[in-house]
């Protein structure tokens, strides 16, 4: 269904600037890789994060960095806005489409140009699936080291657009920490190279400003990735606890002790029931919490630490200890946390996932919280996170059939929010705010940091043609004379933003 805009633009006769545009992309495209069909766009009406659904004016499907670009140029020409979408695995409706406008779909773009193991990198389209990175460089016993949980689908384009974390990140950082240069399209339709082959380029880092901008800065056509060596050994525990009270202490007391382990996992025992119904991984008879620690490096050194590790989960009340012999069990361990997201769908028809992050040390008073919170409104919450860095990925379980129950689990999730940022953390990890935690900005944000990040924003984009509508609550003109504003945005008058 087109929006109402453009249905008003063609009842005054003559053709739309978007029916225009449509003509160059077809004379820029290959023949199907223009998309207008009403019910072929609705597969595109959304990402992960279902409960946003918007319908695109048309969907364009390009195999090259060219291609990308004359469809940013024509956007640009008509002032059409256009939103970038990798496999659509996002969280927060970063790529959500926008009504009357484009979205580039890079999925086709999923070459691997190059790996240079002399040089521990490698040349990668946008639309390459994360895992496959790994899997082309293990032959050469290197690895990406960027693991979201979706790795086995997710993309490496949509990783620099929501510079995604992973079990791993702990020690390893996120994608930012793996990214040495990249090729984007920015809004007005020029290619440009930012970074380079260097570990640190001079000059400003536009490399950092893009990656994690969630799509508002341009799009990504090529990108350089760090590769890592294979670690000498690997180790893995898994280790039961009475509740995520003990758990949280063991984790605190681990770091605390100088060890960094590759990965800290948590998962309290709703999020262990689902895991059990979905993959039947296993996990500890009556846990009230499960900690999955990874360790990696040189073989004396991963002796050593595990050691201690064992030790510290004992010291804390940890029941039951199993250690993976073989990568099989190792990855029965890890199959229980990473399918946990989807699992809840076992136990619960709908649910939200949060993203928010604490200090660790405040894992024990804000995980009761958030059980307080639950037992007063009656909303159950799965706890799923790495605990080693606070990341907390509370899943918020409801039954929209229900009346009101949308409402109470919007509520909660939000409630969990305001708990972060009380206890100095953030309302997103690692999922980005995109069209989902708009409104929760100006809780963590200043009226001035606002206005600060929108103009790195206008820098890019003057025109607010890419991916209008996202990240920032109310978004201004750029040239816009900062302040706090009143009445409604322009930009929302026209249909390219909401205001909250």
């Amino acid at each position: 269904m087109q929006s109402a805009s453009v249905e008003a633009e063609r009842a005054a006769g003559g053709p739309t600037a978007l029916d225009t545009a449509i003509g160059e992309f077809r004379a820029a495209l290959p023949d199907g890789a223009v998309i207008t069909d009403p019910q072929r766009l609705r597969t595109y009406e959304c990402d992960g994060l279902a409960s946003h659904r918007v319908v695109p004016a048309v969907v364009v499907l390009p195999e090259t960095a060219e291609q990308v670009r004359d469809v940013v140029r024509a956007c640009a020409a008509h002032e059409i806005p256009f939103v970038a979408r990798g496999s659509g695995t996002g969280l927060s409706g970063g790529a959500l489409p926008h009504s009357s406008g484009v979205l580039v779909v890079t999925s086709k773009m999923r070459r691997i140009l190059e790996i240079d193991t002399a040089n521990e990198r490698a040349v990668v389209e946008p639309g390459v699936i994360n895992l496959d990175v790994t899997k082309a460089a293990a032959p050469h016993g290197y690895y990406f080291a960027p693991d979201p949980s979706s790795q086995q689908v997710c993309s490496v384009g949509g990783n620099v657009a929501e510079n995604s974390g992973g079990a791993h990140c702990l020690k390893y950082g996120f994608t930012v920490n793996h990214i040495l240069g990249m090729e984007v399209v920015t809004p007005d339709g020029e290619l440009v190279e930012l970074g380079s082959d260097a570990r640190d380029a001079p000059g400003y880092d536009l490399l950092g400003a893009f990656i994690g901008s969630e799509g508002t800065l341009g799009v990504v056509t090529k990108i350089t990735v760090r590769l890592l060596r294979k670690p000498e050994s690997v180790q893995t525990l898994l280790a039961g606890f009475p509740s995520t009270d003990e758990a949280g202490a063991a984790v605190s007391a681990i770091i605390a002790d100088g060890v960094t382990p590759a990965a800290i996992e948590m998962m309290d025992a709703l999020a262990i029931e689902a895991a059990e119904q979905a993959v039947q991984c296993g996990y500890p008879d009556g846990a009230g919490a499960v900690l999955v620690v990874e360790l990696d490096g040189p073989a004396a050194e991963v002796e050593h630490t595990f050691t201690e590790v064992e030790r510290h989960c004992r010291a804390h009340g940890a029941f039951e200890i199993r250690v993976a012999a073989d990568d099989a069990e190792r990855a029965m361990i890890w199959k229980g946390r990473k399918s946990a997201f989807a699992a809840v769908g076992r136990i619960s028809p709908d649910y939200i996932v949060q993203d928010g992050v604490i200090p660790r040390t405040a894992l024990p008073e804000v995980l009761g919280r958030i059980a307080r919170l639950s037992s007063e409104s009656g909303v159950r919450v799965a706890n799923v996170f790495h605990a080693g860095d606070g990341n907390l990925h509370p899943l918020v379980l409801f039954d929209d059939a229900e009346p009101g129950a949308g409402e109470r689990a919007e509520a909660v999730s939000g409630a969990i929010l305001d708990l972060c940022i009380e206890h100095g953390g953030s309302i997103t990890g690692e999922h980005g705010v995109g069209a989902d935690k708009v409104k929760y900005m100006g809780r963590m944000f200043t009226a001035d940091d606002l206005d600060t990040m929108q103009r790195v924003r206008c820098a890019f984009d003057p025109v607010g043609i890419c991916n209008p509508g996202k990240v920032f609550p109310t978004p201004r003109l750029c040239g816009e004379v900062p302040g706090r504003r009143t009445g409604v945005h322009p930009l929302t008058e026209a249909g390219l933003a909401d205001q909250f």
